[in-house]
């Protein structure tokens, strides 16, 4: 995903942060000795209407459960969240809760500039460890200075899981005959199939940028090991990108670009466009995250099923996936208990139900006596994700791996698939950027 570079982050932060040192916080309540009215400010980015109408049932059961409480909700996209939330995040009347984005580049750079609550207390209050594995917490942890990925305190915690993999067409599928396949070599050999009968296999539009590093990494999360993209993540080790499987992975995308196998024109096509053309029956397969299910689930007529990436012939094979974007604190709000409790309430079994009534994967286990339907597409996509998560085949998303890790990948795919660069070279110039990070987090 497009994010602020760290030094841009921290360059504004730091320029709010002097603005305001003349200031005297004020309360975002009214003041008084009997007054109970307290607002909650909440930032979120579940702007698409089933996630959003979620959130507004749990803000609302949120208030009923704790009188005097009114959720001020605020919702943006979340590339207009990234660019506003270290600004406000410094301000007095800034969001008492926010949704970080994982990464470096996000939650690192907020965690570095001081503008963060760590939770590691409510860790113990309310027991979210028995929510969260070590594996899922880490993806929200930081040292104290926001140097260090993967340990430290938590700062954040997300109520959805995901998991990226490939969405097909039911009724395609069925027309033709063809089944899900159980190896990547039966993968490869469906979509020249699906090419010869005319039909687009994977629905794709690069315009965005973003989503053209899921497409790469599903192939290149075949190809390596779990340490290997453990390291690269939270960069330890000294692993470099430049690496044969990494140049068979960007290989094999741009041999597909050039097969035909993704939807014409698809480098001026964006992201949700290509998303409405493979609902509307234009399209086999599109390769994207779990959060597309609900969208798949309303407003169509075509039926749609999921399956992760097949692994090589006789090998096993990591699938992106972990947690959705997590709730955080900012650590100056008046309310951080209360706070607290909302983030509680966020992972709470009721919001698991919510969400999966949705078709949205929660993070969190279903309650026992859950009525939810587990058929269907977003059964698939939950045995998807529970199949990673208990065979430790859990990988990520590798952007997070430096503070322009997103940006370089995203320039350097787009030449490669508009056959400016080599995959050699792809390898080479986004190496560049990962090495020159390690250098610089070493002095």
């Amino acid at each position: 995903m497009k994010s602020l570079k760290l030094t841009t982050i921290l360059a504004i932060i730091a320029v709010l942060l002097i603005a305001s040192c003349a200031k005297v916080a004020t309360p975002t309540e009214p003041s008084g000795a009997n007054t109970t009215e307290k607002t909650l400010v909440v930032w979120d980015q579940f702007y698409r209407p089933v996630e959003s109408s979620v959130m507004d049932t749990l803000n609302r059961e949120f208030e009923a459960a704790h009188p005097g409480v009114k959720i001020q909700r605020e919702v943006k996209v979340l590339e207009d969240l990234e660019l506003t939330l270290p600004l406000a995040l410094t301000k007095a009347d800034g969001p008492d809760v926010a949704q970080v984005n994982q990464g470096r580049n996000s939650m690192g750079a907020l965690v570095q500039a001081g503008v963060l609550l760590p939770l590691d207390d409510y860790v113990a209050q309310y027991q979210w460890g028995n929510v969260f594995s070590t594996s899922v917490a880490s993806r929200n942890s930081f040292s104290a200075d926001g140097r260090v990925f993967g340990q430290g305190s938590l700062y954040g915690v997300s109520p959805t899981a995901e998991v990226v993999g490939v969405f097909y067409n039911k009724d395609i599928f069925k027309s033709n005959g063809w089944k899900v396949p159980a190896t990547f070599e039966e993968f490869e050999a469906l979509l020249k199939d699906i090419k010869a009968k005319g039909i687009t296999p994977i629905s794709f539009g690069s315009l965005d940028g973003w989503n053209a590093i899921h497409e790469f990494s599903s192939i290149q999360h075949l190809l390596v090991s779990q340490d290997y993209i453990n390291n690269l993540t939270y960069g330890v080790n000294n692993v470099s990108f430049d690496t044969p499987e990494n140049v068979q992975a960007a290989q094999i995308l741009l041999d597909w670009s050039k097969a035909g196998y993704f939807t014409d024109g698809y480098p001026g096509i964006g992201y949700d466009d290509s998303n409405n053309l493979f609902k509307s029956g234009q399209g086999a397969m599109t390769i994207t995250g779990s959060w597309l299910t609900a969208e798949l689930l309303t407003g169509t007529d075509q039926q749609f099923g999921f399956f992760l990436m097949p692994p090589y012939s006789g090998k096993t094979a990591m699938s992106i996936g972990g947690v959705g974007i997590p709730f955080s604190i900012r650590k100056t709000s008046l309310e951080p208990e209360l706070s607290a409790e909302y983030l509680n309430w966020m992972i709470s079994p009721r919001a698991a139900e919510l969400w999966a009534e949705a078709g949205m994967l929660p993070a969190m286990n279903l309650p026992a006596d859950t009525k939810v339907d587990t058929k269907g597409l977003f059964g698939d996509t939950l045995n998807a994700w529970n199949t990673i998560n208990k065979n430790n085949l859990v990988g990520h998303y590798i952007d997070w791996a430096t503070p322009t890790f997103g940006d370089t990948l995203t320039a350097e795919l787009q030449k490669l698939l508009g056959g400016i660069t080599t995959p050699a070279d792809f390898a080479a110039a986004v190496e560049k950027d990962y090495s020159a990070y390690l250098a610089e987090q070493s002095k």
